[in-house]
């Protein structure tokens, strides 16, 4: 075995990482809680009614779910080598390089999106329509979510896929289901659960009359499927992920890596507040608070089945982007 191969393979202890992780999560919402002195000064009506500490501690909460789906998937996946996702990426010089150049661009495009956002005469683009999750003060329209939706596909789904399709296939980029049913279960599975999860905390799905549901429903899934779902696959998942254990070595490390840069690509959101330094800070905090555990499971279940899909189909497209952002996209496109 080779020393690059030998440092893929080799278990990392987890201690360090945990405890550095642990108080940085502490740091981050100490932060917080003195920035915001009781007040959080974002755009996000689904949430106006909750109190104070509800709100920050509402993504460690949901870390919490997520530690718990990711035993799920350990125990739906176990006997599976973890490495396969590291050793499908290039040689470590190679992997290096790539990363930062894909990291850049990544940077380069979300910012592309600040500025085609508001020169079309809409907001800045990020992953997130304005309104997801958490709806906003004023709908996009549909132009804007067809736009945002048009420029992430472009920009951070195809254009990286087809660059580095030249060089690599569809397996070395983790998207193909070369485990047949082993990796639909933990799809299933983990859909199933986020489904109930989702549903207890957001059901307006549920309330909507049914021939707004047939519609809407379909047209929420194909919008951020585009949108934001395959832009996060790819760029994240597909290409970066792999080079991230080629370098590391590390489970932990690889998984802590994808949820910041998951984060990253949320920088601005439809709901942030820029108006003053604190308030820019503050929302720039609260990204990384609500989005690093998120992309650590996505990062997590790749590994785990050395396939992309399974969170993309299982924990993105449906769950919460249909069961949570139906009734939005129905008032965004008329269909209530």
């Amino acid at each position: 075995m080779s020393t690059v191969e030998a440092s893929v393979t080799r278990p990392r202890p987890l201690g360090p990482v945990l405890l550095i992780s642990g108080l940085a999560w502490l740091a981050l919402n100490a932060a917080i809680l003195a920035l915001a002195r009781g007040y959080l000064p974002f755009d996000r009506p689904n949430l106006a009614g909750q109190p104070f500490w509800l709100q920050v501690a509402m993504p460690s909460i949901a870390i919490l779910e997520q530690l718990a789906l990711m035993g799920l998937v350990a125990l739906l996946s176990r006997g599976r080598r973890t490495t396969e996702v590291g050793e499908r990426a290039p040689e470590t010089r190679v992997a290096g390089r790539e990363t930062a150049l894909v990291l850049l661009y990544a940077l380069l495009a979300q910012a592309g999106g600040w500025i085609v956002g508001p020169a079309l005469g809409y907001r800045p683009f990020s992953f997130h329509l304005a309104g997801t999750l958490v709806g906003c003060s004023v709908l996009a329209s549909p132009g804007e979510a067809m736009v945002w939706a048009g420029y992430n596909f472009a920009a951070f789904a195809v254009i990286p896929y087809l660059w580095f399709r030249r060089r690599y296939s569809n397996r070395d980029l983790c998207l193909v289901f070369d485990r047949g049913g082993r990796d639909l279960t933990v799809m299933v599975c983990v859909l199933l659960v986020e489904s109930a999860v989702q549903l207890s905390v957001m059901p307006g799905i549920l309330g909507l009359p049914l021939p707004v549901l047939l519609r809407a429903a379909p047209l929420a899934f194909g919008l951020f499927l585009v949108g934001t779902v395959l832009p996060t696959m790819i760029t994240v998942y597909a290409i970066l992920l792999p080079r991230y254990y080629k370098l590391t070595g590390s489970m932990a490390i690889t998984v802590i890596l994808g949820g910041l840069t998951y984060a990253a690509m949320h920088l601005v959101e439809g709901w942030s507040s820029f108006r003053t330094l604190s308030d820019t800070v503050l929302s720039l905090l609260f990204v990384i608070l609500s989005y690093t555990g998120p992309g650590m499971f996505k990062s997590y279940v790749t590994l785990r089945t050395s396939n992309a899909w399974v969170h993309a189909l299982g924990y993105h497209a449906v769950a919460p982007h249909v069961l949570a952002d139906a009734p939005m996209i129905a008032r965004v496109f008329g269909l209530d």
